[in-house]
C-alpha cells in the first residue's frame, strides 16, 4: 500500500515537472513583443467649442401698414434693394360703415353752421354800411365764417379719409402707399394682391407688409450647452462654416453670450451672437443654418505629440511618456503639456524633436496572432 502512494506521487511530481518544463519551453519560443515608436512634430494646435445655429441679418425691420384694407399693388419682391421711402405698395381702402356714416353726418353738421355764419355775415355787412354797427362787429361775424368754412373743409377731408384713405394735398404722404422706413433688400413679401391687411396699433401687431434687411451686416445666432459656456466669453473669435456653402470659412467675433439659459430638450441652453466680417465675394442668404467653432485657446508651430502617447503617474498623476535609448529599451521621461484640440497636445518640456516616444500598444508578430 505505502508503495503503491510513493509511485503515485512521484509520477506527479514527474508530471508537473515536464509541465513546467514545456511551458517555459514554449514561452522562450514566442516571438519577443516589439513596440512602435512615434516621434513629435510642429503643429498648430486650436483648442475649440462647438455651436450650432444660423445666420441671421444684424438688423430686421417689419413693415407693417397704419390702415387697414385690400392690397391693391404691389410693387416689390424677394431679393430687391430698396432705399428709405421707396414705395412697396398700395392699399385700397375698404371703409369702416359706421365712420363713414359719421363723417358724413359731421360734414352736413358743419354745413348748417356755414349756411347759418355766411346770413349773419351778410346781414352785419349791410347793418355796418348804414352805420348801425360799428367795424369790431363786423370783423368778429367775418371771423366766425371763416372759422366754419375751415370746420367745413376738415369735415369734407376726413370723409375722403375714411372712404379712401388719403385726400387732395397728401401726396406722398398718404395712408394707402406704403413705403419702405429704412435701406436694405427685401428678404420676404408675404401678402400679395387681393390680401385683407390691419394696420399697426396699440392693440393689433398689425400685418407684415415686407422684411427689410442690411445684408452687408450679417450675424451668427446660435446656442451652447450649459458644459460649455463657463468655458467661453466674450470678444473670442469664431470660425462659421455654412452648410450650404462648401470650404469656406467665415470669420467672425463672440460679442453676446445670454445671461439666462433656456431648458430645451432636457437640457440648458444659451444663446449667443457673433457679428459677422464682410466678405464680398460670398453672397449669404438669411436663415442659412451654420455651425460656429469658438475659439478657445490657440498656439501655432509648437512641438507637440499625439495625445494616444501620453501616460499618467497612478500616484501623482502627473504625465510622462517613455523614451527609447536603445534597441526596444525604454526610458521614463516626465514632461509639461499645453494646450490640447483631442488629437495632439503640446509639449512644454520633456521631449525634443527626434525623440522616439513609445506607443503603448503592443505589436505582436502575425504568427502569434494566428
Amino acid at each position: 500500500m505505502k508503495k503503491s502512494v510513493t509511485i503515485i506521487i512521484l509520477l506527479f511530481i514527474v508530471i508537473s515537472f515536464g509541465g513546467a518544463m514545456y511551458y517555459l519551453y514554449a514561452k522562450n519560443a514566442e516571438d519577443p513583443i516589439t513596440y512602435k515608436t512615434a516621434t513629435p512634430s510642429k503643429q498648430n494646435i486650436i483648442k475649440k467649442t462647438m455651436a450650432t445655429g444660423s445666420i441671421l441679418p444684424l438688423e430686421e425691420v417689419l413693415i407693417k401698414p397704419n390702415i387697414s384694407g385690400v392690397i391693391e399693388e404691389v410693387y416689390v419682391e424677394g431679393g430687391d434693394y430698396v432705399k428709405s421711402g421707396d414705395l412697396l405698395c398700395k392699399i385700397k381702402v375698404v371703409p369702416n360703415l359706421t365712420a363713414l356714416n359719421n363723417a358724413k353726418n359731421t360734414i352736413e353738421e358743419v354745413k348748417i353752421n356755414l349756411d347759418d355764419q355766411l346770413r349773419n355775415l351778410e346781414r352785419q355787412k349791410a347793418l355796418f354800411s348804414k352805420g348801425v354797427i360799428s367795424k369790431v362787429d363786423l370783423e368778429r361775424a367775418q371771423v366766425s365764417y371763416n372759422q366754419s368754412k375751415q370746420s367745413y373743409n376738415a369735415a369734407n377731408k376726413r370723409y375722403d379719409i375714411v372712404k379712401t384713405g388719403t385726400t387732395r394735398g397728401f401726396g406722398n404722404a398718404a395712408n394707402t402707399l406704403i413705403r419702405a422706413t429704412v435701406s436694405g433688400m427685401v428678404l420676404e413679401v408675404p401678402v400679395e394682391v387681393g390680401n385683407q391687411v390691419i394696420e399697426s396699433n396699440n392693440f393689433n401687431e398689425g400685418t407684415t407688409i415686407a422684411t427689410i434687411a442690411d445684408v452687408d451686416k450679417m450675424i451668427f445666432e446660435g446656442k451652447v450647452d450649459e458644459s460649455e459656456v463657463g468655458k467661453i466669453k466674450e470678444n473670442l473669435p469664431l470660425q462659421i462654416t455654412i452648410g450650404a456653402l462648401e470650404n469656406v470659412v467665415f470669420d467672425a467675433v463672440l460679442d453676446y453670450i445670454a445671461p439666462k439659459g433656456k431648458k430645451e430638450n432636457g437640457a440648458i441652453q444659451f444663446e449667443i451672437k457673433g457679428t459677422m466680417k464682410k466678405q464680398d465675394s460670398v453672397f449669404i442668404r438669411a436663415g442659412l443654418s451654420a455651425n460656429a467653432s469658438i475659439i478657445l485657446a490657440k498656439a501655432d508651430s509648437v512641438l507637440a505629440i499625439k495625445e494616444a502617447l501620453v501616460q499618467f503617474d497612478a500616484k501623482t498623476k502627473k504625465p510622462f511618456v517613455e523614451i527609447e535609448v536603445g534597441d526596444q529599451e525604454f526610458e521614463r521621461k516626465d514632461i509639461e503639456l499645453g494646450i490640447s484640440d483631442g488629437i495632439y497636445v503640446a509639449v512644454k518640456s520633456g521631449v525634443k524633436s527626434g525623440d522616439k516616444i513609445k506607443v503603448w500598444n503592443a505589436i505582436e508578430n502575425d504568427k502569434n496572432k494566428n
